[in-house]
């Protein structure tokens, strides 16, 4: 917590935003013991009522299908999803609670994409991620399959990958290919790097940030997404009306 209080005691802050202007959160780890998210349906519950204080509404939570670290499906990903629904009902939880899935790009993801096992959401939106060593060349073909397939392609943190910190009109190209870009709100809270919080601040700027996602994984990152709640460039992105996550 420490580092959070500098590096916002630098700043003109904003008083804390309310979700509800967000409505869903479309980015997070909160099925229990299925990747590096909430390891337990306790810890699962604990963070989806984080969230609901923050003021979010719905809850599109994504577990990664990693082929050769997170070997989910849609099976293990849509069993989990029920499990949480109906631990929320015992707890008479109110909050919307859904599942897709954040795929990583690998030959196993162009493979699904082929045969359609997709887990999108809202209007048949899929997100993906990629590795954070370099970029694949394998991108802009992988976004045109999933939209020859029918999905829209939603590129998942692109403020992260630090093969583009330098060249930040990058992601301007992106987008102006029809690519999607989902920026976390932990990177306006400064949680990965002051380059991450810099390229965040450069999307909100450039208006190229189609959604906005908590990330969630733990209890630190809960309190990273209310830290960034008061973020002035948070709020500029979120009066602006252009993210759309009020839409799933």
């Amino acid at each position: 917590m420490g580092f959070l209080k500098r590096l916002f005691g630098k700043e003109q802050l904003e008083e804390p935003l309310d979700f509800a202007a967000v409505k869903t959160d479309m980015h997070s780890h909160l099925i229990p013991g299925i990747d590096d998210g909430a390891p337990d349906l306790d810890t699962s519950i604990s963070l989806i009522k984080g969230l609901t204080k923050l003021g979010f509404q719905k809850i599109i939570t994504t577990p990664h299908v990693m082929s050769d670290l997170y070997k989910n499906d849609s099976e293990t990903i849509l069993r989990g999803r029920e499990q949480v629904i109906d631990e929320l009902r015992k707890r008479n939880m109110n909050v919307g609670f859904e599942a897709a899935a954040e795929y990583y790009l690998d030959d196993h993801f162009e493979k699904l994409i082929e045969k359609k096992d997709i887990l999108s959401f809202g209007d048949n939106y899929v997100l993906f991620e990629l590795s954070f060593l370099s970029e694949p060349a394998s991108l802009m073909r992988a976004a045109f399959n999933l939209q020859m397939a029918g999905f829209k392609p939603v590129l998942a943190h692109p403020e992260r990958y630090n093969f583009w910190h330098d060249s930040p009109e990058k992601l301007n190209e992106l987008s102006e290919k029809g690519l999607l870009l989902q920026l976390n709100l932990n990177s306006l809270a400064g949680l990965y790097n002051p380059k991450v919080k810099k390229i965040a601040e450069y999307m909100i700027d450039q208006e190229i940030v189609d959604f906005l996602g908590s990330d969630c994984h733990n209890g630190h990152h809960l309190d990273a997404s209310f830290h960034a709640s008061r973020d002035p460039h948070l709020h500029k992105l979120v009066e602006s009306k252009k993210v759309l996550n009020h839409t799933l």
